[in-house]
């Protein structure tokens, strides 16, 4: 058996070696790097496969959320809710930007943002709303969208997680997840479903004139070589990562099968024990993604289960041990434990195995063996 690896991009690279190399070639041949025909190329792809009217590429996924939220002119003391089991990312762009960042319990089921605490939450102060759709599941965007409605709130999608998942509405309609925000930001950190080699980011929205100050926050403003016509930042996708990123695009749906089947096989031997919750797709199958394969585990040590499997070889990760409203930097004296009953639970019982599109049936069964000889 082959060492079990938390993230195989090495073995994911080999298999696509030559679509790869190929498109990089490409790049060099040009002298193109910033802006070039890749950049195009993957932008106009990724519309088309999102289907969705802009795509705007950025430097990373923190930039594109925050550059989402520059572009709709939110002003500091806005208050922006958002969960609080989630990477720092999605918060640190919020206090960047002097807004108010307003941390939110989540779902038991899904991790994903709790529609009750939002509409708790909610005051004149509120604008905008950032669901995660955490671990590769998108979260309730059906009943996000109404709050948003009724309360006249942006919706900013975090979909640095659920890239090619669909989210499918009460009356069968489909939509991608990242498609369905007033705007939505992605990451193609390598690790990621659809990830380049080296800092990648995108922007979402089908808002012509948000998309057009989108595309000259990104590049310092200008839309023309030194005018700047708004206040922007430099935020490009270069066009060597766009290169990686035109090869593996096609393959983005066979990936996130790879991940669910693997998912699947986890879930088949794990979720009949009683110290164990394996996750829960709340829609249909391609709901989930899986950029995650999160496990709680009740009435029994993770962290010791944890070291168990690492003596073992097997990695893995807790994704995330503390809550942000725990974190120095936002940390706040308007938040009361008792509004994260769920996130404080989670991070004392969540723990992610190895997910990635190469995983092996030999992998899997000594990963979910290791895991059930823990609690003999």
């Amino acid at each position: 058996m082959e060492k079990i690896q938390m993230v195989d991009l090495k073995g994911q690279y080999n298999k696509i070696k030559d679509a790869v190399n190929t498109s990089i070639q490409e790049v060099l041949d040009s002298n193109t790097y910033i802006n070039g025909p890749q950049v195009q190329s993957f932008q106009k792809n990724l519309e088309k496969y999102l289907d969705v009217k802009h795509v705007i590429p950025c430097a990373n996924g923190t930039d594109a959320l925050q550059i989402a939220m520059m572009g709709l002119d939110l002003k500091p003391g806005d208050e922006v809710i958002t969960a609080d089991f989630t990477f720092a990312a999605t918060v640190e762009v919020i206090a960047l930007l002097q807004l108010t960042p307003v941390l939110v319990d989540v779902e038991e089921d899904t991790f994903n943002i709790s529609i009750e605490a939002i509409k708790k939450a909610i005051t004149p102060k509120t604008k905008a709303i950032v669901p995660v759709h955490l671990f590769g599941q998108s979260a309730n965007m059906e009943a996000i969208m109404q709050l948003a409605k009724e309360h006249n709130l942006y919706v900013i999608e975090d979909n640095a997680q659920a890239i090619g998942a669909n989210y499918t509405f009460e009356n069968g309609t489909k939509i991608k997840a990242g498609a369905i925000g007033h705007v939505a930001s992605t990451s193609f950190f390598p690790s990621k479903n659809l990830g380049c080699y080296g800092d990648g980011g995108a922007i979402f929205t089908n808002d012509d004139a948000l998309a057009h100050k989108l595309r000259g926050i990104v590049n310092h403003g200008m839309y023309e070589r030194y005018h700047h016509d708004v206040v922007g930042v430099n935020s490009r996708l270069d066009s060597v990562q766009a290169a990686v990123l035109n090869a593996k695009l096609p393959l983005l749906d066979q990936y996130c099968n790879a991940r669910q089947a693997a998912a699947a096989k986890y879930s088949q031997a794990l979720s009949n024990h009683k110290n164990i919750i394996t996750p829960i797709i709340t829609g249909d199958k391609d709901s989930h993604v899986f950029h995650q394969y999160t496990l709680r585990i009740i009435d029994a040590d993770r962290n010791a289960l944890m070291q168990h499997l690492l003596s073992k070889d097997i990695p893995c990760a807790i994704y995330y041990p503390i809550p942000l409203h725990s974190q120095k930097a936002y940390c706040s004296p308007n938040y009361n434990e008792s509004d994260f009953p769920v996130t404080n639970q989670l991070v004392k019982e969540v723990i992610s195995l190895p997910m990635h599109t190469e995983l092996s049936d030999e992998q899997i069964g000594y990963i979910c063996d290791s895991i059930l000889e823990f609690f003999k």
